[in-house]
């Protein structure tokens, strides 16, 4: 399913946080080691279990605390919700409600990157049904492409032609943030 699990590391404390946990801890555990980090928090950016099917295990390991929105059915240690701010070192991620994809589904937001779990790939979004479509595509229009073009937008999966780009590119090449107005959002997807 080619999932990405992310670390963001302040780069002074060298406190961090892991996006989403995978199929498996070794890589990351790895990359924790290879970078000195010390993980304060594995965040679920929704529940699905290619996301999280590792995430207890994870922070078990790594002596963390799993975060996760307030409408999570995963079992967490820190509960979210819609800007509230996750801190590591001098730096702060705010976090992003974006129900669609799922209900419990976050977007993580440093300043410069968004982390966007399935809410949001490069050229498609995450599947949704309709009864999410409104969610979906207020969660797109009305929240997501109001951050800076030229925020890098890091997803959950590789389903693009290239990993990450920018929302400015997003905004011009993927045709579900093309959509004017929900209808044709709906029939986009359909």
């Amino acid at each position: 399913m080619d999932n990405f699990a992310y670390l963001l590391v302040d780069r002074t404390s060298k406190e961090a946080i892991v996006v989403d946990s995978g199929w498996e801890t070794n890589p990351i555990l790895k990359a924790v080691q290879a970078k000195g980090a010390i993980v304060k928090y594995v965040v679920a950016t929704h529940e699905h279990f290619d996301h999280t099917s590792t995430i207890a295990d994870l922070a078990k390991q790594l002596n963390s605390k799993v975060v996760a929105h307030s409408a999570s059915p995963i079992e967490h240690d820190i509960s979210v919700d819609d800007g509230d701010e996750l801190v590591i070192g001098r730096s702060k991620v705010r976090v992003v409600h974006t129900p669609g994809h799922t209900a419990d589904s976050i977007c993580l937001y440093d300043g410069e990157n968004v982390f966007t779990g399935d809410t949001l790939f490069v050229d498609t979004i995450g599947k949704f049904d309709d009864s999410n479509a409104d969610d979906m595509y207020h969660s797109l229009h009305d929240v997501l492409m109001k951050l800076p073009d030229s925020t890098m937008v890091y997803s959950g999966h590789d389903y693009g032609e290239v990993p990450f780009r920018t929302l400015g590119e997003e905004k011009a090449d993927n045709v579900f943030l093309r959509a004017k107005s929900l209808s044709e959002f709906v029939s986009t997807s359909g």
